[in-house]
């Protein structure tokens, strides 16, 4: 299972967008999107959400196997 860092970046660099561009289009700090794409783990749900949205996704639980 791809990583949201992963899934962000990638996902990010094929709009052709820098952090900056795209921060500020899903109206997050540019630091909120360098953490996400870092994989850090002391994020805002609802920030890392936010930015998913920019891509029709959101954060939920999934049952694990």
């Amino acid at each position: 299972m791809e990583s949201i860092a992963d899934f962000v970046k990638k996902r990010r660099k094929q709009a052709g967008l820098t952090q900056e561009e795209f921060s500020l289009r899903a109206g997050v700090a540019l630091t909120v999107v360098r953490k996400i794409e870092q994989g850090k783990d002391n994020l805002s749900l609802s920030k890392v959400n936010q930015v998913l949205k920019m891509f029709g996704h959101v954060v939920g639980p999934i049952q694990e196997k």
